[in-house]
């Protein structure tokens, strides 16, 4: 019959049509798509030939979810709900033959068909909760009645990607054909339709998985208790929740309204506005404005690893899940072979839950090659140090390096704070010198500071970034100073926490504000878990602050069962009467009378002061752009992504508040405090960071 229209055409092989789409990159849920499967169906279900119907895509995917850039505006006719109404209610069989990743919107309408095939590398998923929603075409109504409750709980509030032969086992696939015949092995199946005269098996009709959880309030209860710390402070995974309990206590068209109701309150939700904005944001931050996609790329088939301590054994396991051979080198074998087991007991730690198989840690641990002579970096493409944050030993291997590294390849320090421009002016190639800047647990935390030198190439550059991507990083390109954008931000927070120590807070009163605010823990709880002698030498130690007296104390942290906290056997904090005493005698020492801070001021003194110095990150261009600063937040520090990051959170209150907040509090907030030109102009302007975009 041909084209349906530019992105839909339909073809009548004896009794089966097959709609093929085509609306690249990942068919998305357009109106003009929505528009080709809505006339598409129709023109099949109006042909008398035709006995069943086959909905498959072209490209690299089956229907990826929905176009999200037509979130909050008016739906054009066919809505969603219209073309799944079509396809449910068909008269003929409609079987969705599945490649690629069907996600979203895309499960939604496989849901909605009567069968299912796929190849066996397809994956689906329902994965709206990362946007702050839930389904709201009838996915929390249909996935439940055909996976069971339980299962479509910990798909919707997890929004993980399923692959096939779960899918399969589940129920929710009907058959998995070979993988390069698709649309042949779809064909087949119809056949099989036809000639058994299969029914037309509608989801929303079935009821039997719903009914064993029916009248038992305890399930839903059990789960959110099971589940209430990964979920705190989402609106998301609850609303899913309450779509499910629906699904089960309410017959099927009010289940759906239901659920569309939840999902446009969602829709409306600052959350999801935030959540939303990080997708996006997350997306940007891999554009370089100065670095064309053109751009040479060096090819890295060996990496070399300078340390195998807890940051150069989580970096080393890295390239090694992406199939790239690490020589690391260490002073001792003793520290070798330390690192290398703390490897492999991640690794097996790791096979334990199911999540690697036996033969893959034995292959990613014979891509690890352990030495103690740098000369064995002589042949890397890429080599990365790792060791102690000093600026004269990480010169000193530099320098080494140098020497022994092949011409052209990438010299990357791990630093946190130190100037990359100090460390590159020991080589012979700073060009060929980059920060690659890892957040610890490096094997576990998805981001990756990418500090740019003012002489690093463009091609080094392009290089990191895509390598990033490749190793399962968000790589964030940075510009050279102190702390970079994500420490130093965390400086001034810092300052702050400890600026009202002083004042008459305890360490306790300032996290929980943090942590209630949706940060995984405050800056006291989350000294005690680094350790509070990072950086601290007994030697020159002088009691000048608490944090000292801690160390000098041996209270330094989760590791002696004492910091600012004291925990007991399982490391549960519960406050110190020694903190607490010991604060009150430094007031005292200093003459301090102690007052009551409330819990609007230390949120504001500790967030307000970041976002401020984020103001000058920009001004300074250290970051790119505001939204990068957000990524950074989010992927290495835990700020709640349904409040957007900071830059994000400073538009939602309004630079003018800001502004005037920081100004009242600015009497406290130490000598060295100054408010930021650019977010004082903005402010005044009535802009946002996001403007500057």
């Amino acid at each position: 019959m041909g084209a349906v229209n530019a992105v839909a055409d339909l073809a009548i092989e004896g009794e089966i049509a097959v709609l093929a789409l085509d609306s690249p990159p990942v068919n998305a849920l357009s109106h003009i798509l929505r528009e080709g499967i809505f006339n598409g169906i129709k023109q099949a279900i109006g042909n008398d030939a035709v006995k069943t119907i086959v909905l498959i895509c072209r490209g690299r995917t089956f229907v990826a979810g929905a176009d999200i850039t037509e979130f909050g505006k008016p739906m054009k006719s066919p809505s969603f709900n219209d073309v799944l109404g079509l396809i449910e209610g068909s008269p003929k069989p409609v079987i969705a033959a599945l490649h690629g990743t069907a996600l979203g919107g895309g499960l939604e309408l496989a849901l909605s068909c009567h069968y299912r095939v796929s190849v066996p590398s397809a994956k689906g998923g329902l994965p709206e909760v990362h946007l702050g929603i839930i389904p709201g075409a009838g996915g929390t109504q249909r996935l439940p009645r055909i996976v069971g409750p339980r299962r479509a709980l910990e798909m919707i509030t997890s929004g993980a990607h399923v692959n096939a032969a779960t899918l399969h086992r589940e129920g929710l696939l009907d058959e998995i054909v070979a993988e390069d015949e698709l649309r042949a092995g779809a064909i087949a199946f119809a056949a099989k339709v036809i000639a058994q005269k299969m029914p037309l098996k509608k989801i929303r009709n079935l009821d039997e998985k719903l009914a064993e959880v029916r009248g038992k309030p305890a399930f839903f209860a059990e789960f959110r208790a099971a589940n209430a710390r990964k979920f705190r402070g989402f609106l998301a995974p609850e609303y899913g929740i309450r779509a499910i309990e629906a699904a089960v206590d309410l017959p099927f068209e009010e289940g759906l309204a239901f659920e569309g109701r939840l999902f446009e309150e969602l829709l409306k939700s600052p959350q999801s506005a935030a959540q939303r904005y990080a997708f996006f944001a997350e997306r940007q931050a891999g554009k370089i404005p100065d670095i064309a996609d053109d751009t040479p790329i060096i090819p890295i088939a060996k990496t070399g690893v300078i340390g195998a301590g807890t940051m150069g054994g989580g970096i080393s396991m890295n390239f090694a899940n992406a199939g790239i051979p690490v020589t690391i080198v260490e002073a001792n074998q003793e520290a070798l072979d330390r690192g290398l087991g703390v490897i492999r007991k991640n690794y097996e730690n790791t096979a334990k839950r199911g999540r690697l198989k036996p033969e893959d840690v034995e292959r990613r641990m014979n891509l690890l090659k352990g030495s103690l002579d740098m000369q064995d970096l002589a042949d890397c493409d890429l080599v990365i140090e790792a060791v102690f944050e000093d600026m004269d030993i990480k010169k000193s291997v530099f320098t080494r390096l140098d020497g022994i590294v092949k011409q052209g390849a990438i010299l990357a320090t791990n630093t946190s704070y130190l100037n990359v421009n100090e460390i590159a002016a020991m080589t012979r190639r700073p060009e060929h010198v980059i920060g690659l800047h890892f957040f610890s647990p490096a094997n576990v935390m998805r981001l990756l500071e990418i500090v740019r030198g003012k002489a690093t190439s463009k091609s080094v550059i392009a290089t990191s970034m895509k390598l990033a991507k490749k190793i399962g990083k968000i790589a964030v390109l940075v510009g050279v100073c102190h702390g970079f954008v994500g420490n130093r931000m965390l400086a001034a927070r810092q300052a702050q926490a400890n600026a009202m120590l002083m004042e008459g807070a305890m360490p306790w009163d300032i996290d929980k504000v943090l942590y209630d605010f949706g940060m995984p823990m405050g800056p006291f709880a989350m000294a005690d878990l680094a350790g509070l002698d990072i950086g601290w030498k007994k030697a020159t130690s002088s009691s000048a602050n608490i944090r000292e007296v801690l160390c000098e104390m041996d209270r330094r942290g989760q590791k002696t069962g004492a910091g600012f906290y004291d925990y007991d056997d399982k490391r549960n904090a519960r406050p110190s009467p020694v903190t607490e005493k010991l604060v009150n005698d430094f007031l005292a020492k200093a003459g301090v009378t102690p007052r009551k801070i409330t819990d609007e001021e230390i949120l504001e003194r500790c967030i307000h002061t970041m976002i401020n110095e984020g103001a000058k990150i920009l001004e300074e261009k250290i970051a790119i752009r505001a939204s990068d600063i957000d990524i950074v937040w989010i992927n290495g520090y835990g700020w709640p992504v349904y409040r957007g990051g900071p830059m994000f959170y400073a538009d939602t209150l309004g630079l003018a508040h800001v502004v005037a907040k920081l100004k009242e509090h600015a009497p406290k907030l130490g000598a060295g405090f100054s408010i930021s030109p650019l977010l004082e102009k903005l402010a005044a302007t009535g802009q946002r960071f996001q403007d500057l975009q």
